[in-house]
Order: C-alpha cells, then sequence, then structure tokens
C-alpha cells in the first residue's frame, strides 16, 4: 500500500502537541492520576487499569530516549501515536492509516523495531530522512533478516524478522503526511510497493511452516508425565514443606535484639538433638562460600559446616556470637559426631512411587532453602504446562487466572462433576478484556488449586498465578531439573530438548483431540474426556474462548477426514478394500469417483488434477466420518446406526461410540490400520477364558463369542490385504 503522489503540505506543528495520552488512547487511570504527555520522551503506562497481566514491566512503557537524533525521535512519537489513536482527526484521513487501534504490545515491539531502523540509518551517515532511499530500504531488511556465520556466508534468513523489519519501513512511509519533523521524500515508495508479507516471503509460508508446529510425541509425552506427576504426586509434600519454611522464616522474624540465651539453652537443645536423632543444620553452600571470603574459615575445622546461626536461633537469639564458641564447642563437637548434619528441609521425606513404577523412594533429599525455592518453582511452572496443555489457554488467558478463579465445582450426577474456573477473554477485545469461564477437567482444576497453595495460607484475592511460566528460563529450568539427578532418581523420563509454549501446547492439544479421539495422552488422560470438556465449554459460553478453541479443532477434523478417506480411496485403488458392513457402500461410492474421473479426463485430458478433484468429490463424505477405536463409522444415515438402536435415540445427531459393535453395524468398515487392535482384543478375551473357573459358563460363552468375532473380523482383512498382494504379484 503506497502513499499519494501528490500529498499534502508538511505539517509544522505536530498534532499531537502537549496532548494528554490516556484520554487520547482510551485508557482509563486511577482517580486523580494524569499522564504521560506526548511531548515527554517516556511515556509510562504502568497506571492503566486493565492492562493485559502478561505484559512485562518494560512493555508497559514506551521510551522514545535511545533515538538520539531528536526529530527522528517526534517522527517516532507521531507514528506511534497515530496507530493508538486511529480516529484522531489528524489521522483518519490519512489515505493509507491503518483504521484499526493497536495494542499496546504491537506498538512497543514497532518502536523497537524502528529503534534499530534508525541507529542502523545513522551507522549508515544518513542525518535526514530525506536522504533515505530505497537501497537503504532493501540493504536494512537483508541486514536484519540474514544471519552470518564466521566466513561471512548467510546460514539462516528469517522471513519473519523480514516482515518486521519491512513493516517499520513501510509505516514511516504511509503516514509520512502526519509527520511535523523529518519524514521520506516523496517519491520514495519502499521496496517498489510490496507488502510487509509478500516482500519478506512470510506470506508464502501461510498454510506451512510459518503455522504453529505441535510439540513433537518425544517430547510431549515425558514433558505431560513429568508435569502430572510432580502435581499429583509430590506436590502435596512439596506445599507442606513450604508452609514449614514460611512458619520457620515467621519465627525468625519474631526473635527479639540478640542477646546471649545462655550456655544451658544451647546445651539443652544439643541434648534434645542427640536422644531424638536429629542432625545439625548444615550451612547452605552460598553462605559457606560467604564465610570463606569474609575470611572467617580461614583453618580447617570441624564446625565449619555446621549453621551455628540457625542454632542461635532455635535457642532465642538472631545471630551467633563468634565469643560463644569456645564455651560450647565441646558440646557442639559431640552432637555433630553422635548425630551429624543435614540440610534443613526435606528429612525424613515421606516415601512415593518412581513414576516408572521400578520401586519407591523418599520424594527428596535433604533440601537447603534456595533448594526448596527453585522447587516450589517448578511446581508451579507444571501447573502452568498442566494448565496450557489441557485446557488449551492462550498465553494472555493464562496470564488471566488469579486467586479465586476456581468456581465450586457442580454435580451434574452422582459422582460426575462440571469443573469451571473464571478468566478473561483477551485477544480481540477491547483494552482489560471479557469476563470469560472455561470447563475444565478435574486435572487443571486441581493445577489451579496447588497453584493458589503455593502462595501462602491466605493468598490475596485477584493476584495471578502464572505468570512466571511464560519465561523460557522457567520452563528450562524445569526441564534441566527432569533430566538431572533429582528428577532421575525420581524415575522421571528425560525430556528432550524443544521449544514448548503455550502456543505450541495448545496446538498440540487440538491435533491430538482432532486425529486421535479414541487415543490416550502419554500421562494417561482420555483425549475422548478433553473433547467433552471443551464442548461443554463451548455449550456454556459459545462467545468465549473455548468456542475459539473448538473451532480450531474442527478445522483439524475436517482436514483429518479428507485425508483419512483419500487414503482409503487410494488402497481401494491399489486393490485393498476396506472390510465390515459398511463395506460395499464405500466401495460404491468409490465405483462412482473412479467413473466421474474417468469422464473428465475424457473431457479435458491437460486440465483435470485428480488430487483435487478426488478431494472434492468425497469431501461430503469425509463429513460423516466419526474415528472408532477399532474402525472407522460412515454416520450418513442415523436409522441405520446400531448404537443409536440400542441406545433407543434414532434421532441423535452423532453416533454413540461408547455402544459401537462394528462388527454389525452397516455402516462400520475395518482397514488394515485397525487390525492391531482387533488382535489384542483377541488376545486379552484368550487369557481372560483361561482363568475362568469350570463354574463361570455364561462369562465363558460370552468371551468366546467375542473371540469368535474378533477372528472374523480379523479374517476379513487379511484376505483384503492378501488379494491386493496376489494381485501385486501378477
Amino acid at each position: 500500500m503506497m502513499p499519494p503522489l501528490n500529498p499534502r503540505p508538511r505539517c509544522t506543528v505536530s498534532p499531537f502537541a502537549s496532548a494528554e495520552l490516556c484520554p487520547l488512547f482510551g485508557f482509563a487511570l486511577p482517580p486523580g492520576m494524569t499522564g504521560p504527555f506526548f511531548d515527554e520522551d517516556r511515556w509510562p503506562f504502568d497506571a492503566v487499569l486493565g492492562l493485559p497481566t502478561y505484559l512485562r514491566p518494560n512493555q508497559r512503557t514506551l521510551d522514545f530516549r535511545p533515538i538520539a537524533n531528536p526529530e527522528w525521535r517526534l517522527t517516532a512519537k507521531e507514528y506511534i501515536a497515530a496507530l493508538m489513536a486511529p480516529r484522531h482527526d489528524a489521522v483518519r484521513d490519512l489515505a493509507h492509516a491503518d483504521r484499526t487501534v493497536q495494542t499496546l504490545t504491537t506498538c512497543h515491539g514497532k518502536l523497537s523495531e524502528l529503534i534499530r531502523w534508525f541507529r542502523w540509518l545513522t551507522e549508515q551517515g544518513i542525518t535526514d530522512l530525506d536522504q533515505v532511499t530505497n537501497y537503504h530500504c532493501t540493504a536494512y531488511v537483508n541486514f536484519r533478516g540474514e544471519k552470518l556465520g564466521d566466513d561471512g556466508e548467510v546460514v539462516a534468513d528469517s522471513a519473519s524478522t523480514r516482515a518486521l523489519a519491512m513493516g517499520s519501513v513501510i509505516g514511516l512511509a504511509q503516514y509520512r503526511e502526519l509527520f511535523s519533523g523529518q519524514r521520506f521524500p516523496d517519491d520514495l515508495r519502499p521496496f517498489d510497493g510490496a507488502s510487509a508479507a509478500g516482500g519478506s516471503g512470510r506470506s508464502a509460508e501461510v498454510g506451512g511452516a510459518n503455522k504453529v508446529q505441535p510439540l513433537a510425541s518425544k517430547v510431549q509425552q515425558p514433558l505431560l508425565a513429568a508435569v502430572l506427576y510432580v502435581i499429583q504426586t509430590l506436590a502435596p509434600h512439596i506445599v507442606k514443606e513450604a508452609e514449614s519454611k514460611r512458619r520457620r522464616q515467621a519465627a525468625d522474624r519474631s526473635i527479639a535484639a540478640t542477646k546471649h540465651p545462655g550456655r544451658e539453652a544451647f546445651r539443652r537443645n544439643l541434648e534434645r538433638r542427640v536422644e531424638t536423632g536429629e542432625p545439625l543444620e548444615l550451612m547452605s553452600p552460598l553462605a559457606e562460600r560467604g564465610a570463606k571470603v569474609r575470611g572467617l574459615r580461614e583453618e580447617m575445622d570441624p564446625l565449619d559446616a555446621v549453621s551455628l546461626s540457625a542454632l542461635a536461633r532455635e535457642c532465642g537469639s538472631r545471630q551467633f556470637r563468634g565469643d560463644w564458641l569456645p564455651d560450647l564447642r565441646p558440646d557442639l563437637e559431640r552432637a555433630l559426631t553422635l548425630v551429624g548434619a543435614c540440610a534443613p528441609y526435606g528429612r525424613n521425606a515421606a516415601k512415593v512411587e518412581r513414576a516408572d513404577g521400578q520401586g519407591w523412594v523418599a520424594w527428596t533429599e535433604p533440601l537447603f532453602s534456595i533448594d526448596l525455592k527453585f522447587l516450589v518453582g517448578y511446581l508451579a511452572t507444571a501447573c502452568g504446562l498442566a494448565v496450557a496443555a489441557l485446557a488449551g489457554m492462550r498465553h494472555c488467558e493464562l496470564g488471566e487466572l488469579v486467586v479465586g478463579c476456581r468456581q465450586p465445582p457442580q454435580e451434574i450426577a452422582p459422582g460426575l462433576f462440571r469443573y469451571r474456573i473464571a478468566g478473561k477473554l483477551i485477544k480481540g477485545q477491547p483494552l482489560g478484556g471479557v469476563q470469560d469461564e472455561w470447563v475444565v477437567t478435574r486435572e487443571v482444576y486441581e493445577a489451579v488449586e496447588i497453584a493458589e497453595q503455593l502462595l501462602g495460607p491466605e493468598p490475596v484475592p485477584g493476584t495471578p498465578l502464572f505468570h512466571p511460566v511464560f519465561c523460557d528460563t522457567t520452563y528450562q529450568n524445569f526441564r534441566t531439573w527432569v533430566n538431572g539427578p533429582a528428577g532421575q532418581r525420581l524415575g522421571l523420563a528425560p525430556i528432550p530438548e524443544g521449544a514448548v509454549t503455550p502456543r505450541a501446547l495448545r496446538r498440540t492439544l487440538a491435533v491430538e483431540i482432532a486425529y486421535r479421539p479414541g487415543g490416550l495422552l502419554a500421562a494417561k488422560l482420555q483425549l475422548k474426556h478433553l473433547s467433552v470438556v471443551t464442548t461443554e465449554g463451548y455449550a456454556a459460553r459459545p462467545g468465549g474462548a473455548q468456542a475459539k478453541f473448538l473451532a480450531e479443532i474442527n478445522e483439524l477434523e475436517e482436514e483429518r477426514n479428507i485425508g483419512i478417506l483419500a487414503d482409503v480411496y487410494r488402497d481401494y485403488q491399489r486393490g485393498i478394500m476396506p472390510s465390515g458392513p459398511g463395506a460395499r457402500d464405500l466401495m460404491s461410492l468409490f465405483t462412482s469417483v473412479d467413473g466421474r474421473l474417468n469422464e473428465l479426463a475424457e473431457q479435458a485430458p491437460h486440465v483435470v488434477d485428480n488430487d483435487e478433484e478426488v478431494v472434492a468429490m468425497l469431501s461430503a463424505r469425509a463429513r460423516t466420518l466419526h474415528l472408532g477405536t477399532a474402525n472407522y463409522c460412515w454416520f450418513i444415515d442415523p436409522a441405520k446406526a446400531l448404537c443409536l438402536r440400542l441406545a433407543g435415540t434414532p434421532d441423535a445427531d452423532r453416533p454413540l461410540a461408547g455402544m459401537c459393535d462394528s462388527a454389525r453395524c452397516p455402516q462400520a468398515t475395518h482397514h488394515p490400520c485397525h487390525r492391531p487392535v482387533w488382535e489384542e482384543a483377541r488376545q486379552s478375551a484368550k487369557v481372560f477364558i483361561g482363568s475362568l473357573s469350570r463354574r463361570q459358563k455364561t462369562e465363558r460363552a460370552r468371551m468366546e463369542a467375542s473371540v469368535t468375532r474378533a477372528e472374523r473380523v480379523l479374517t476379513e482383512i487379511d484376505q483384503s490385504a492378501a488379494l491386493a498382494a496376489g494381485e501385486d504379484q501378477i
């Protein structure tokens, strides 16, 4: 999009001069507060009401001071103000101005790119924006997009980075009529009029590599297993130990001014430890290094590693004085010899079952205060990952979950509960978002509950729960712990390298539900259960966040169904026929498709694209496909669905997978991919029959019928495969 050939005359005074920005941008401030103002070079918006919780502190301020040239700084301020106030009188008449209000996050990113752009121009010797040419624009984008190796060769090229760089340059050209300071020459057409997406090559990636990719199963499986193990097995112990630490620290703070508690107080405390076998407290490695640096541990001393300050606090003194040591040394050395010393937290840890099922171990080894702090952080990270992975929440939606967001469970049937958490829908909404609710699984509900417990016995309502999990560093720290000695001692599978973000977790969950609805997540979570919960959330709030997530799942299901049906059709062409009661109808469809393709090939042999035509002809039937655990269900006519007849609900619009008997249903087919399931069912039934007594005749007859049915289905599948193999040999 290019500026007009005959732009309006240059403004001499900025249209935003002296303007207060919050009213201009539609931001609300607490009563009595004002600012910031346009003429200032730093615009802090920390006090604005309704800012998204996920915004980092530096993203809440627009700082123009890094732009050294004052006229360029004014140009940048006018450009950012125009993006955030598109309805301003001076902006709405611009032919090429963006009509959508840009968010603070977006403008922070654009300002960062402008700072880079202006710095690069300064390095090139440019002192006036009127000197900028198309050469400078192209050279800067190449500079930003290309990553050079040690030999000077290009080793990487980022289309996304190129698009960001091009966007900043094009934006200054589109808004040049507005600027009262320096601006591009009137005849400059950056990148010959190409858009940022098209010129950078990013548009070619749409639908391909530019989409967020799901996590690889080798990352997803150990990650989810570790997350749920930490939450379901370790969390009660970590929370209890963290509370013990808080009580101890509160007691230490309540100790009166330093005074000698008396030698007898120390002696009684040491005798108590000897009698109970309680070890002395080790000095933390950090404190021990500090003592050595200060020269307090110059000679080898058996008491060097003992925290004498901790003993003093137990006896009512804030600090251990050095002149007390000569009198107490014999008692201290005796106690150290008899009971030893270890870290203060996690002593006598309870036994838990290892994650791999290979025995029981203490849930932790003794911990120093800093180690317990890190462990609490790992648990908080696990809770955030669980919510993101099992609810599909976006980054911004996770950030809006606060203390008190859990709603009381609703019992919808005896023993069955619906769990809901309240939050906000941020994306695409006005500043502050709109209230929303998520229907979630019990695992997500428990993760939120534990996250609240980590904030203390009485957390302040409204306190954000999951802000730290968004940092990549916190995930990497969690992964390092899982892969380290502590995680391996607990039997956790190592997590391979791979980027893990809320967007990737959301995409992974959508793909898992859409492509494997009858399967299991790595941590033994029913995907079908997650799908049902998502649907319930959509029904409860059809305009909410779960509606958007369900739309993503439905889109993936449509792609999946077309792909499956196309593969079945290709098998048919190779002679691998479907089996099962519904095979005849499916083969009739394929025969008609073959006939139609032949007709089209005769009419226009050089025009017809068979793949596109096949997809077009099969798309209607693909919409009827539902995946069963051991079959494909072609739900064309509800009146013919055996599951609906058995349930007495002939008017339902979806099959009942739990009542499926694909060996008898006229709309079910079996394919080679289903053979392992039927083989496993046959073997399991045979093992069960072998465990029955002679008196269990009814159960034996039922299981023998199941074996016969499974063998019949397997025979049909094998016959189709053998027929295809025989034709190939001929």
